[in-house]
């Protein structure tokens, strides 16, 4: 009996023997696969210094934050930030055009890569295909402050090329620049002629994955090219698309601020004002540091969320997600 009684382990000596065993095994793995370990580290450091490192400023979204007392020596103010902005009269219009424009980006931009992928994979002459690609893929090495100067050039009311041909027919020049009503679709647009060529390689990658036997039983049962495409394609690259989707959400709320900021004037003003630009002239050009930070992260906290619940309805639908 006395022995059976010393045999018997508390609960709390069997949970600490479990965790000293995986700490153990986690250990002899490591030891056993060190060369990928350090091959992972360089990243790993990178990772951890320029990324993780710095958002220890983001406590000054919290504070009432003074440069001459530093961000451990400024009081802490709580959510005051916060809610100035949310009763300020900028927060709906920061929001509305925010979304807008990078729902629209994402209604334009997302579809029309696949759509040229799937039409480049039909393309039987591959030297046609080649010029095709290369041409489509050429702007998204375009800077962006090429970019805007060739928009500004092309759509400039007194020698623009766009203004020339609708005078040609005889219209009227239009001052596109300078309406707001066209400032969204302007940006839209010349993003996607810039990086929809680019965009497209990674689904010209996940076709050329494909089975190509697939194709021949389809050839076979007489199955037209509309319809492979449909049936065979589309459903090969779905996983890729759904991933992409999840990271373009993920970054739904960042709308490109260089682009944004060289397009804005003052008779734009009123639907290109977003969340970046907005953080650029409160915290940089009005010293507004604490307040500036706080519309930043709450601008993260949203693309955070986002990403959380549309990778969670791709997990759900479509069984595909990142995590």
């Amino acid at each position: 009996m006395a022995q059976n009684a010393n045999t018997i382990e508390s609960p709390d000596v069997n949970i600490m023997r479990k965790t000293k065993n995986k700490s153990n095994n986690a250990w002899k793995k490591i030891s056993k696969n060190y060369e990928l370990y350090i091959f992972i580290l360089p990243a790993l450091l990178y990772f951890l210094i320029f990324h993780y490192g710095p958002m220890y400023g983001i406590q000054i979204a919290f504070k009432n934050y003074i440069p001459t007392k530093g961000i451990w020596g400024s009081s802490w103010v709580g959510m005051k930030h916060f809610n100035y902005f949310f009763k300020s009269y900028y927060f709906k219009v920061l929001i509305k055009n925010t979304v807008s424009i990078a729902l629209y980006s994402m209604a334009a931009g997302f579809p029309i890569p696949i759509i040229l992928a799937l039409l480049l994979n039909e393309l039987k002459n591959e030297r046609f295909k080649k010029l095709v690609q290369n041409v489509t893929y050429a702007p998204h090495f375009i800077s962006t402050v090429v970019l805007v100067g060739m928009i500004f050039a092309f759509l400039s009311p007194s020698n623009g090329i766009v203004n020339e041909i609708i005078k040609a027919f005889g219209g009227e020049p239009i001052p596109f620049m300078s309406k707001a009503s066209m400032f969204k679709s302007i940006y839209v647009w010349t993003g996607v002629w810039q990086n929809a060529g680019w965009s497209s390689i990674i689904y010209l990658a996940a076709l050329s994955s494909i089975d190509p036997q697939l194709h021949e039983a389809a050839i076979v049962d007489g199955a037209t090219k509309l319809q492979r495409i449909r049936h065979i394609n589309i459903p090969g690259i779905m996983p890729t698309m759904v991933i992409i989707l999840i990271l373009n959400s993920g970054t739904i709320m960042n709308v490109g601020f260089e682009k944004v900021f060289l397009m804005q004037n003052s008779l734009n003003m009123e639907s290109s004002d977003v969340i970046s630009t907005y953080v650029y002239r409160t915290g940089l050009l009005n010293a507004q540091y604490s307040f500036s930070s706080a519309v930043g992260f709450f601008n993260s906290v949203i693309n955070f969320t986002l990403l959380v619940i549309v990778n969670n309805i791709a997990k759900r639908l479509n069984e595909t997600s990142l995590w």
